[in-house]
């Protein structure tokens, strides 16, 4: 998960699962323009299933919104030392 660039609008879908543990976890980040040119990063998670909860930021430019994915990715590589179980990538753009 190091390193990842994200196309615009392709999104990135992991999931963390062990139904030993009863643990169903998804995780999005998708990246889109709007209308004022600003680089938008969704990011959306939750049980899988369940409606889970969104949150969006916005850069002026790609470099800081790759920064921020980049970030975002080492934060759910640590998910195993901290949920148990680790995240795998389902989808990531241009795969």
């Amino acid at each position: 998960m190091n390193g990842a660039v994200l196309p615009l609008c392709d999104p990135i879908e992991l999931v963390a699962l062990d139904p030993a543990r009863n643990v169903r976890r998804g995780y999005s980040i998708t990246a889109s323009l709007d209308l004022f040119g600003m680089i938008v990063v969704e990011t959306r998670w939750g049980r899988i299933g369940a409606c889970g909860q969104a949150r969006a930021h916005a850069f002026a430019d790609r470099a800081a919104a790759e920064r921020h994915i980049a970030a975002t990715l080492r934060r759910r590589g640590t998910a195993e030392s901290r949920i148990g179980v680790a995240y795998t990538i389902i989808a990531v753009a241009g795969v």
